[in-house]
């Protein structure tokens, strides 16, 4: 370094070039200084000071001694070493200023709305590191953009599904109501089947209410769980007990195939109830007739597994993905006055219920044998087993789901 140094100054100064001598620091010390945008402004603070002291000592070795300023001019002699300096900071410094200036207007771009700019990440020390900062922030501004505009879409969707199931029962419910007020009134048998179906709307309208209201309240992140100590089997034996006389009525078989006499977790009890309720009603509406439904319960040391399996028709790909969407409807149900008519709320209820307890819920299904199952984690759970083990596939992995005592 110090014999190109040397060098330069045998070669005098009209064969200086500033632009080589700064090319030259930059090459031999970019290691050092590139990583620290710090170090680097120390670097051309102090490289300055050197150039402006080597070229006002050859200024007034080569200039000034032969010609010497008097007068004003003599100010000139105190005042260039200054300007050198800061000639020779800008100059060592404008790249990291350009790119300064690039990023404040990409952050302008961001700040109006432009969130698909990136700024370009070319440099590995702190402005390196805030340019990526600055495009992460891009990415997760565009995000969140992406997400309220699909809110605003589900907004849209949920009350124009609202509207149209709200109005098809009430339209039912006018048309029966202005037939009974004719002033030639049915006969009385046509007058109870017309009440028979009134009442049935008005069911059906009222299930769809609560389950919009519920579903609105669990939408709500602050919603709270009433989580209580309870005997998971004995919750499950009541349910499907109650399922029993709808299960006659449409030639199904309800089997129960449980792991534990007793198995105590802590959940919120109405919220799960109705969980499994709609679940245990999806599978009957859609489970073909003189057939079995079978609900199992597995559970191995750290969670439980609950599943309800049905025979139905077979759906596409396409309908397995929307099952747990908000108002969708499959076209598979048979029609049962003792089953009332869903809302498309059923299964999202469900899905938000499980979620809320740190849950998992899906479907298997393999030509029409449908498999909803339940997995819940046993966090201070507290059960009195007494089966033998056992073993269950999920998937290509196999699970032991072994008994306590074992």
């Amino acid at each position: 370094m110090k014999i190109k140094l040397r060098s330069f100054i045998k070669k005098g100064v009209r064969k200086l070039s500033l632009k080589r001598i700064r090319n030259f620091l930059v090459r031999n010390v970019r290691g050092l200084v590139t990583k620290s945008i710090r170090r680097w402004f120390l670097f051309a603070v102090f490289s300055s000071l050197i150039l402006a002291g080597f070229f006002t000592s050859l200024i007034e070795r080569f200039i000034l001694l032969k010609f010497p300023l008097t007068g004003l001019l003599s100010i000139f002699s105190n005042l260039y070493p200054v300007g050198l300096f800061f000639l020779f900071f800008h100059l060592l410094t404008r790249r990291q200023i350009h790119y300064i200036k690039m990023l404040a207007s990409g952050i302008m771009k961001i700040a109006h709305g432009d969130f698909q700019y990136r700024v370009p990440v070319n440099r590995v020390d702190e402005l390196g590191l805030l340019a990526e900062n600055i495009n992460q922030m891009a990415d997760q501004l565009q995000q969140q953009k992406i997400r309220e505009r699909e809110w605003e879409q589900s907004k849209m969707e949920l009350i124009t599904g609202v509207s149209h199931d709200l109005r098809t029962p009430l339209t039912s419910i006018i048309g029966y109501l202005n037939l009974l007020q004719l002033d030639t009134a049915p006969d009385p048998v046509e007058q109870k089947r017309y009440l028979r179906n009134a009442l049935r709307k008005t069911t059906q309208l009222k299930k769809l209410i609560d389950d919009l209201f519920v579903y609105t309240r669990l939408a709500d992140k602050d919603v709270q769980l009433q989580l209580q100590e309870v005997n998971f089997v004995h919750l499950l034996e009541q349910l499907v007990y109650e399922f029993e006389p709808i299960a006659e009525n449409r030639i199904v078989r309800l089997k129960i195939d449980k792991a534990a006499a007793n198995l105590f977790i802590r959940l919120d009890s109405e919220k799960m109830v109705r969980a499994i309720d709609n679940l245990l009603l999806n599978a009957l509406k859609f489970s073909e007739e003189d057939s079995e439904i079978t609900i199992q319960l597995l559970l191995n040391q750290q969670q439980i597994r609950l599943s309800i399996h049905n025979v139905g028709q077979p759906i596409t790909v396409e309908q397995e993905k929307k099952l747990f969407d908000r108002f969708y409807k499959s076209n598979e149900a048979r029609n049962d006055q003792n089953v009332p008519s869903g809302s498309g709320l059923g299964l999202p209820i469900a899905k938000s219920i499980i979620e809320l307890h740190k849950g998992e819920i899906g479907l298997e299904h393999k030509q029409g044998a449908f498999t909803f199952y339940i997995i819940l984690p046993r966090t201070h759970s507290l059960d009195t087993v007494d089966s033998p083990p056992f073993r269950f596939e999920r998937g290509d992995n196999e699970t032991a789901y072994l008994s306590k005592e074992q």
